[in-house]
């Protein structure tokens, strides 16, 4: 099992400390959320509380994450870079794969795609994109950006995008962009399991493990054996024993900010680098 910090919710001038601790003491990958702007007002319930209410405020910050990961690569030499997640149908997806094909190269490939479908109307009209089908035309998009990523001439036509023969120019990613979906809905789990991994939602190891059977259901369906990565958020799960559970489930990857377990939510900076330290030594060792 490996380790992935999460940098959700985190000031840009914190992630260059936290990256550097995290490659220093064996984590696998900094992960980054995304959203464009903060809506006073939404039309649409947050899907993942029960009474509907954001997990963060207007206070909260929310970085690019590809330029985030693109600054992290130029300090750091191993370690990965993922999102949790990136709301793939509120992008063109010209420019989406123009950004994170230049984030891939720049890292000299450590990175991960983990998109999600959103769930804000109000983002989706500010940035122009139809909220509508957003989860078909996501399955549209990546199609046309693997076609893009390939480095070769290439055309399309589908229900939501037609070009003629084009290439997408330099730069390439060196290696294929793996791509995980997260989300907790039939439809979501259905995505993840005709792509290459699943993002859970921050959820008891009972329901995450629950829904990886269910994933490696729908790809058997798909006459799919290869592997299947799973990065999981367990709320139940804080040590080496509960860790283990997961992993016999098949969860593949941990979801953490492992300051909190020693500080809480602190905003100090050297107190997240040190639980970084001692999250490595009590658990990331201890796993390997």
């Amino acid at each position: 099992m490996k380790f992935v910090i999460s940098g959700a919710f985190q000031p840009p001038q914190d992630l260059i400390p936290i990256a550097l601790a995290a490659e220093e003491f064996g984590f696998e990958a900094v992960s980054f959320s995304d959203h464009v702007v903060y809506p006073e007002t939404l039309d649409t319930p947050y899907p993942y509380t029960e009474d509907g209410s954001r997990r963060y405020d207007e206070t909260t910050e929310f970085p690019d994450p590809w330029v985030v990961a693109g600054a992290l690569s130029s300090v750091t030499k191993r370690l990965k870079f993922n999102t949790n997640v990136f709301v793939l149908p509120m992008r063109n997806p010209f420019l989406a794969a123009k950004q994170i094909a230049t984030a891939a190269a720049m890292s000299q490939g450590r990175i991960t795609l983990t998109i999600g479908v959103g769930w804000s109307n109000v983002e989706f009209e500010l940035v122009g994109q139809s909220f509508a089908r957003r989860g078909a035309r996501a399955d549209e998009m990546l199609e046309v950006m693997r076609k893009l990523w390939s480095g070769e001439m290439v055309e399309h036509e589908g229900e939501f995008y037609r070009f003629d023969r084009l290439k997408l120019t330099p730069p390439i990613p060196p290696s294929p962009i793996p791509v995980w979906v997260g989300g907790i809905s039939d439809l979501a789990l259905r995505r993840a399991a005709r792509n290459d991994g699943w993002l859970s939602d921050l959820q008891t190891s009972a329901e995450i493990l629950d829904c990886v059977e269910r994933v490696r259901g729908y790809r058997r369906e798909l006459g799919r054996d290869e592997d299947f990565d799973v990065m999981a958020s367990a709320k139940d799960a804080a040590n080496v024993d509960a860790y283990r559970r997961l992993e016999e489930g098949g969860v593949t990857q941990v979801l953490t900010m492992p300051w909190v377990f020693y500080h809480g939510l602190t905003e100090d900076v050297e107190k997240k680098v040190d639980g970084i330290k001692r999250f490595a030594e009590d658990v990331v060792s201890r796993m390997k």
